[in-house]
């Protein structure tokens, strides 16, 4: 990882970031939709710990859920992405293109050209943007906990944790 980026966040710091709710979080994880790959939760106790690569998943199923595209949907776009795409990288060149009801992938101008002669409204998410602004988003809360101090305060003495 480079810069100000995590090697893993918690569920709590991924709400945060993606502007999940941690019940979304769990089912998407329930279901195998994104389950988190540093370290997935095993009983009471364990922590669900996400990378990068995770958020940048959520993040772009986030946003076809406001483009309207229904998770069943979602899954097989992610399916159709993951089946593919060999390298991580190569996602960041592919263009998603959604009226609300299909899921497109373009790798070129050529592509969306093509998808947008019928006439019909798409939706377009550019992955490597979603990457960028999700590295932003993480910077931001990474500063908004670093600059958060939090006290205690008794009758004799603060305490800053």
């Amino acid at each position: 990882m480079t810069g100000d980026l995590k090697e893993f966040y918690s569920s709590g710091q991924v709400c945060n970031i993606v502007d999940l709710s941690y019940r979304q979080l769990d089912y998407y994880d329930r279901t195998d939709i994104v389950k988190p790959s540093v370290n997935n939760a095993l009983g009471c106790g364990s922590r669900r710990m996400y990378s990068f690569d995770d958020l940048l998943k959520l993040k772009v199923i986030k946003k076809l859920l406001e483009a309207g595209v229904s998770l069943q949907k979602i899954r097989k776009a992610k399916r159709y992405l993951e089946e593919n795409t060999g390298e991580d990288n190569a996602l960041l060149g592919v263009t998603l293109i959604s009226d609300g009801d299909s899921v497109y992938a373009c790798n070129s101008d050529k592509d969306i050209i093509d998808t947008l002669k019928s006439g019909q409204g798409v939706f377009g998410i550019a992955l490597g943007k979603v990457y960028e602004d999700l590295r932003g988003d993480i910077s931001k809360h990474l500063e908004q906990e670093s600059g958060e101090v939090k006290t205690i305060s008794s009758n004799t003495n603060t305490l800053s944790v």
